[in-house]
């Protein structure tokens, strides 16, 4: 198994791709702990991973909260002794649809605050605990919406754009203790729709252009991807598995291309 002996953290434990992706680590062997904000869906996830052969806790967690994240971090390690992986998976409600002239200044700077703060802090609990052993993953999310031009996503794509950048400076930062750092970019998961705060955000652009959620995302896959598709969340989580692993030990720094090819790098 690609990670067996190793711990790892889900920040985001209870959506759409923290869920999944805690399920492939448990698989191929990780103990998996769980953080997030439902007690719902962690345990759930957790009694999956249970029932399949796999360890797995959760906590209830605030990830804006520093000291708390800080103090769950050294849990964990009291617990399983080391964190070997950390992916921050949260989600944050936040608006897309309304163009620049009927955006705020609020919903503007919303996604970017909170989502900088949570990646970094994450990060920041973690980090000394990697460093001690001199080995590590971190684990961080984005979307294409940070290399696309267009009408609807300034905040949010603004956003993205500052979590692939601070994903390669941290692997500078962080390389010479031997941690490193992937983002992982993957398109729109239709499938994840009724699991995350998704549905809710992409209804924006429905509203916009007098469609369905389903058939804007139809549309958008046929036409705007190589594949004629959008990723599936297993594709994404057994992904961040094998990136996770040993085997892609000479990988950081480096933005992973998820998409199904809505973007070509």
């Amino acid at each position: 198994m690609l990670l067996e002996g190793k711990t790892a953290v889900v920040y985001g434990g209870s959506g759409a791709i923290g869920g999944a992706a805690a399920r492939a680590f448990a698989r191929e062997g990780a103990r998996v702990f769980l953080v997030g904000r439902t007690a719902e869906r962690l345990q759930r996830t957790v009694s999956e991973i249970s029932d399949a052969g796999g360890r797995a806790d959760f906590d209830l967690l605030d990830v804006l909260d520093q000291p708390a994240v800080e103090r769950h971090a050294r849990t964990v390690v009291d617990r399983a002794s080391a964190i070997d992986i950390a992916l921050t998976a949260v989600g944050f409600a936040h608006v897309q649809g309304p163009p620049f002239s009927d955006l705020s200044l609020e919903d503007f700077e919303r996604p970017i605050m909170t989502y900088s703060r949570a990646n970094f802090i994450t990060a920041k609990a973690v980090a000394p605990h990697m460093a001690r052993r001199r080995k590590g993953v971190i684990l961080t999310l984005s979307t294409p919406g940070s290399r696309m031009a267009g009408s609807g996503f300034l905040g949010y794509g603004t956003t993205c754009g500052a979590i692939e950048t601070f994903s390669r400076i941290l692997a500078g930062e962080l390389g010479g203790q031997g941690i490193r750092v992937v983002c992982l970019r993957p398109d729109a998961i239709p499938e994840a729709l009724p699991i995350s705060h998704a549905r809710e955000v992409f209804e924006g652009f429905a509203r916009r252009f007098d469609t369905t959620v389903e058939a804007m995302l139809e549309a958008r896959a046929t036409t705007g991807t190589l594949l004629g598709r959008f990723p599936r969340l297993d594709e994404v989580a057994d992904y961040a598995a094998f990136v996770a692993s040993d085997r892609a030990g000479a990988m950081t720094g480096a933005i992973a291309n998820l998409t199904c090819g809505s973007l070509v790098d």
